[in-house]
């Protein structure tokens, strides 16, 4: 059985990515933080990314009649990737180091948790079929 056919793993694992990209686009408007006319970009949100992405969105499931439906939100966020910046310098760059690196530790505390809840399911994983 390939573990990546597990829709729990194939998410992880497209989180992950989602993860990786948007650390290297904030990466780049650190790096541009000085550059005249530079405005900052993020990626779309990831339940937005993931909607579109593979036609494969998440959705919670009510598996007994004794839960609540769920409901997915719609991201506010639009698909363009440029950030609406609340102040300029004088130079015409839009970056704000606070908030990017606000946003890389975000995303780096998002990405660690998504690893260590992979490699629980790992370990359980392992303990049912007695390789644990």
């Amino acid at each position: 059985m390939d573990i990546t056919e597990i829709g729990l793993f194939r998410i992880a694992e497209k989180r992950l990515a989602w993860a990786d990209e948007r650390q290297r686009v904030l990466a780049r408007n650190v790096a541009n933080a000085d550059t005249p006319g530079y405005r900052p970009q993020d990626v779309q949100p990831f339940a937005k990314m993931l909607a579109q992405g593979t036609g494969e969105g998440v959705s919670p499931v009510q598996t007994n009649p004794m839960h609540l439906a769920g409901t997915v939100a719609q991201a506010a966020n639009g698909a363009d990737r440029m950030a609406k910046p609340d102040a300029k310098a004088p130079d015409g760059n839009a970056v704000s180091l606070q908030d990017q690196l606000a946003k890389v530790a975000e995303t780096d505390h998002m990405q660690e948790f998504v690893l260590n809840l992979y490699h629980s399911y790992i370990g359980m994983f392992g303990t049912a079929i007695g390789k644990g």
